[in-house]
């Protein structure tokens, strides 16, 4: 499975903001900043990153239900979907 062009645009959004998030949390470290700042800001580059996995996960299942009502057979594995949704939660 991979991810269709109209999602892809969203995780890569998504991703790219958590990546800036990382470097800012780096930043927190190097300048010394409470450790309560730092981890608020660790909590929300998970959420970030959860989301982005979320999605992926979102875009499979929707190719998937998508071609089953089209007729059409699709190579979306819904167990391996299951494992991908599983490891986030």
């Amino acid at each position: 499975m991979q991810i269709e062009e109209p999602a892809l645009g969203g995780v890569v959004k998504r991703l790219r903001r958590a990546e800036g998030q990382i470097r800012g949390v780096i930043a927190m470290l190097e300048d010394g900043r409470d450790c309560s700042e730092v981890v608020m800001q660790l909590a929300a580059v998970s959420r970030a990153l959860d989301r982005a996995g979320f999605k992926v996960i979102a875009s499979g299942l929707e190719q998937c239900l998508s071609a089953k009502a089209a007729g059409q057979s699709t190579d979306v594995n819904l167990d391996a979907l299951e494992r991908m949704f599983l490891s986030l939660a």
